[in-house]
């Protein structure tokens, strides 16, 4: 009778060391798979890619976020560029222009996309900043006194370097990578101007949130002299506006008539914000003179369009 007592007492211990056993290694395959799946979150959430690609990345490098992001932007690079290759030609005019204004100085990009989907993404946006950036670093490496308008094609643009490393065009393809659609970045000009001019901006259809940079569907920009009575900023976004919705294609000049609803000179042009005069006269009106203008239109002028 003892020998059984004391038999089920030892069977009982054990299998109570069994159970406890058993819920520790449950208790700890459940914290495991809780802790790989917050690292796969994460990495998904800061990179973009697809949940699949993560978690390869991660079983790769033993749970490394440092090295799967590393191994994942390669990846997508190496993909972006077999990418470009096949998506070129297929038509971009989707997009944002970008503006960045710094001290005398202004920036505008215009970055292509198919649709309107990939230009509400906010690594495709990203792209856009780091594209106007770029360009303002290079311009700031050639600063003068006088005025100096640069315009830059595509190619120009894919071989500055970015402050993360790299050149453009390595980030281009990175983008193209994680998109999967075909991207271009069509033109920039960059605006440096004397201490006594200003530059007068205007992005519309404004892409909400930005800090830094201005996105937008249409941008424009106006240099101009003197002290205005209304003020420098309030009136070089009217002239700014002006040029946006009124798509000059020529300065003219001060004494210049008007021809018109199909004026394409800026000076002889009604004055939207102000119908009751011409450009020129509103100015005349301010003390003030514009010297030069740019504006971009998402899309616009591409052999692309049909």
């Amino acid at each position: 009778m003892a020998f059984c007592s004391l038999f089920r007492s030892v069977r009982t211990e054990v299998v109570k060391g069994c159970l406890a056993q058993q819920i520790q290694s449950l208790f700890t395959s459940s914290s495991s798979l809780a802790a790989e799946k917050a690292l796969l979150m994460q990495l998904r959430k800061s990179t973009g890619y697809t949940f699949i690609n993560c978690k390869k990345a991660l079983e790769k490098f033993d749970n490394d976020l440092i090295q799967a992001k590393s191994w994942l932007d390669e990846e997508a690079q190496k993909e972006g560029w077999s990418k470009a290759t096949k998506l070129e030609g297929r038509k971009t005019k989707e997009g944002l222009i970008g503006l960045i204004l710094g001290n005398n100085s202004a920036v505008m990009v215009e970055v292509n996309c198919e649709t309107d989907f990939v230009a509400r993404n906010e690594k495709f946006q990203q792209l856009v900043k780091n594209v106007a950036l770029s360009v303002m670093a290079h311009q700031s490496s050639d600063r003068s006194t006088a005025y100096i308008k640069s315009m830059l094609s595509s190619e120009e643009m894919s071989k500055l370097h970015t402050s993360e490393g790299g050149t453009l065009g390595d980030q281009l393809a990175l983008t193209i990578g994680r998109l999967g659609e075909n991207i271009g970045m069509k033109r920039a000009v960059s605006l440096s101007v004397p201490s006594d001019w200003h530059i007068g901006s205007y992005v519309h259809g404004a892409v909400p949130g930005l800090v830094g940079i201005e996105m937008g569907r249409y941008g424009s920009l106006v240099i101009f002299q003197g002290e205005p009575k209304e003020g420098t900023n309030s009136l070089g976004k009217k002239l700014a506006q002006h040029v946006m919705a009124d798509s000059p294609v020529s300065l003219g000049n001060m004494d210049d008539l008007p021809c018109g609803e199909s004026e394409t000179r800026l000076l002889p042009q009604t004055f939207l914000p102000d119908p009751t005069y011409t450009v020129a006269q509103y100015l005349t009106e301010q003390e003030a003179r514009v010297l030069d203008f740019v504006r971009f239109q998402c899309g616009e002028g591409s052999s692309q369009d049909e």
